[in-house]
């Protein structure tokens, strides 16, 4: 089946009853391998330098801190050992020459120190604090929920997608991965308030610009609180459009964890008819 049928715009009745249905499908991923002989394709090139200055963080760090140290202490021998009187002369050649060695020796030995001083923070995946959830309009073609589920089991397999709501003409039409529990019973999901979602900025937001909107950190954005159905430490988030008549929102488990690839890939599925 095609992955792009998949919302292909779906004929939708919001006067119809809003009920879901719970389906328990196994998991599956669709892949097609070929085992005539092995790979003789191009090979992935490896780059040397940047493993080793990975595996060497700490060393390479200290590099300028020693490059300096040993430059002054060569300025310093040999302005002793070359006759030349010790105090600086701004006529002599070489008394310029060792200052302005000097100040490059400085300059590596302070570069070397804010190296160790400012370190990246470590980004970690962290574990969705929530309940499991699979709610699915029950209104909607096999074909579109085979669709659904397939889009789903793709980007959980392959990207740090743990979440995954689809709102389409006002109709919550597919919740499923890791959602926040419920205040009032903690093994129940919350329920997708797609009337209030629909009035929030992230929504209207998306929809006006009608791009994608990444939210790499989503701890640092305040429209944090206009997606309380996900987990509360959900740490990225993707706002993909529909149109003009929805959104699908992908919540993720590691701080900018969704790459380029993941991004591109969204909309393929959800309109490529």
């Amino acid at each position: 089946m095609d992955a792009g049928t998949l919302l292909c715009p779906i004929p939708l009745n919001p006067n119809r009853p809003y009920s879901l249905r719970r389906f328990s499908f196994p998991r599956f991923i669709r892949a097609s391998s070929t085992s005539q002989g092995d790979y003789k394709g191009p090979k992935p090139k490896r780059e040397w330098v940047a493993d080793w200055v990975s595996r060497n963080d700490d060393a390479v760090r200290s590099l300028p801190i020693y490059v300096g140290g040993a430059s002054l202490l060569a300025v310093l021998v040999n302005r002793s050992v070359s006759g030349i009187a010790p105090v600086a002369d701004a006529s002599s050649a070489q008394s310029r020459a060792d200052l302005l060695t000097l100040g490059l020796a400085v300059t590596n030995i302070l570069v070397g120190l804010v190296w160790l001083s400012i370190r990246p923070k470590s980004i970690s995946v962290v574990n969705p604090q929530g309940v499991k959830c699979q709610r699915i309009y029950s209104h909607l073609p096999d074909f579109v929920v085979s669709e659904l589920l397939w889009l789903w089991e793709s980007m959980s397999a392959v990207s740090c997608c743990r979440s995954l709501v689809i709102v389409y003409d006002s109709i919550c039409i597919l919740q499923i991965g890791i959602a926040a529990a419920s205040s009032f019973d903690e093994v129940e999901p919350v329920v997708v308030d797609v009337n209030k979602l629909i009035q929030g900025s992230l929504y209207r937001g998306v929809l006006k610009s009608g791009s994608q909107s990444y939210l790499a950190n989503l701890s640092l954005y305040p429209g944090k609180s206009e997606l309380p159905f996900l987990p509360s430490n959900t740490q990225a988030v993707i706002l993909q459009p529909l149109g003009d008549k929805g959104i699908a929102i992908i919540g993720g488990d590691t701080i900018r964890g969704f790459t380029t690839s993941d991004q591109s890939f969204v909309p393929s599925p959800l309109w490529s008819c």
